[in-house]
């Protein structure tokens, strides 16, 4: 069988950012696309429509997280068996709840409200350094702060080693990049420097705090046993590196496209208490999350396709979030009052998942978002590029690299 489409899992596809129009065309093509992959030789199906992903996110015995792992890539099974295996995002239930459970509550809406005075604190500060100069490197000084702040102050990261952790999760996010690279092993060196790091700061905690989710995981337990150091250490990478790079990401392309769209921006400038309603629509329009794995423990049909046993089945939230069943015919153009018109639009969007695999840092990251646009918005007028975007070429992650950009001062 031979695909029409073109394979989503090749990174150079997004050297440029999302191809919005081969998302469209995938889209309408959907639900259930059959995928050849020339570079790994491992054709997949592609799911691109909600109800479809919808019934493979909430099947959970009928598609594997686990099986060969979460991540799209194609790793040896004893890579897939040893090391992946061992975090949450990879793993199947019931040992997925388990371990979730230790650290959900750290990030539900009442823990992250508790913060709120925090984020407002350290958005202030970030925009203060920025503000007066007239121009700046977006991504360095301002989407990358406040994400790393806030994690490493939840995972009790002292201000000296914020910055080595923010290496370490660049090293193994930007492995997909040949520009950014610094290869396999590299990523897998950064990995275990960080899962070292993260033991070090557990044996020197003088006290779990419950408020804290480095205190959750030090105090957690599987099964009435302790966790167990490997297990702290594979949630502590997990946690840090999604609560870090997926924040950024979010933020770097929220600002891209509001300078695209300049006339939105200065409606959202002169109405910012609806700027959590434009927050949903950059989430919707530019989410984080491309795609993710799953797959077939048993032969099945999803929408018209007979999958079988052992298919790869990839689910592909930016093409999902264009679904013109769902968002309307409009569905392909950025419109940051849609959610005035579409009152479930932060239900509607795929931009965190669905099921059990629902992202944890859900609403840690709007509340991010929100609180940083609303601060930088009403203190910089008429924001413009001031060069060229450096997108992160990956299919799995939708993140900007370098975003200069010039801006007069309030």
């Amino acid at each position: 069988m031979t695909s029409p489409f073109c394979n989503v899992l090749d990174p150079e596809l997004f050297a440029e950012g999302l191809p919005l129009e081969i998302l469209r065309e995938l889209s309408a093509a959907g639900p259930v696309l059959w995928i050849d992959d020339p570079l790994t030789k491992v054709p997949y199906w592609l799911i691109t429509q909600r109800e479809e992903l919808d019934f493979v996110e909430r099947n959970k015995a009928l598609f594997s997280s686990q099986a060969r792992s979460a991540m799209p890539m194609e790793d040896p099974q004893d890579m897939v068996d040893n090391v992946m295996a061992k975090m949450l995002i990879n793993m199947d239930e019931p040992r997925h709840m388990k371990m979730r459970q230790i650290v959900r509550h750290a990030f539900s809406p009442g823990a992250v409200a508790e913060i709120l005075p925090f984020l407002e604190t350290r958005a202030k500060e970030v925009v203060d350094t920025i503000a007066h100069r007239g121009q700046c490197e977006f991504i360095k000084d301002v989407a990358a702060e406040l994400p790393l702040l806030t994690i490493c102050y939840l995972m009790e990261v002292p201000a000296e080693n914020r910055q080595q952790v923010f290496d370490w999760t660049n090293t193994m996010m930007f492995i997909q990049d040949p520009d950014a690279s610094e290869g396999q092993d590299a990523a897998l060196e950064a990995s275990m420097q960080l899962m070292q790091y993260a033991l070090s700061l557990k044996q020197g905690l003088t006290h779990a705090s419950a408020n804290t989710v480095t205190g959750r995981l030090a105090s957690g337990e599987i099964d009435g046993e302790p966790i167990s150091d490997e297990d702290f250490m594979w949630m502590f990478l997990m946690v840090i590196t999604a609560g870090n790079e997926t924040t950024r990401s979010g933020i770097a392309q929220g600002m891209r496209l509001l300078m695209e769209h300049p006339e939105q921006l200065l409606w959202l400038q002169h109405n910012l208490d609806k700027i959590p309603d434009a927050v949903e629509e950059m989430l919707r329009f530019n989410g984080p999350l491309i795609s993710m794995r799953r797959t077939a423990m048993a032969d099945v049909q999803v929408g018209s396709a007979q999958i079988k046993k052992g298919d790869k089945v990839v689910l592909h939230y930016a093409t999902v979030n264009f679904d013109e069943q769902v968002f309307g015919e409009d569905a392909h153009k950025f419109d940051v009052t849609r959610a005035a018109r579409q009152p479930g639009l932060a239900r509607d969007l795929r931009s965190f998942g669905t099921g059990s695999h629902y992202c944890l840092g859900t609403h840690l990251a709007r509340q991010e978002m929100q609180i940083m646009f609303a601060e930088l918005l009403p203190r910089i007028r008429q924001p413009k590029l001031a060069g060229p975007v450096r997108y992160m070429r990956s299919f799995f992650l939708s993140s900007i690299r370098e975003m200069p950009i010039t801006f007069e001062s309030v």
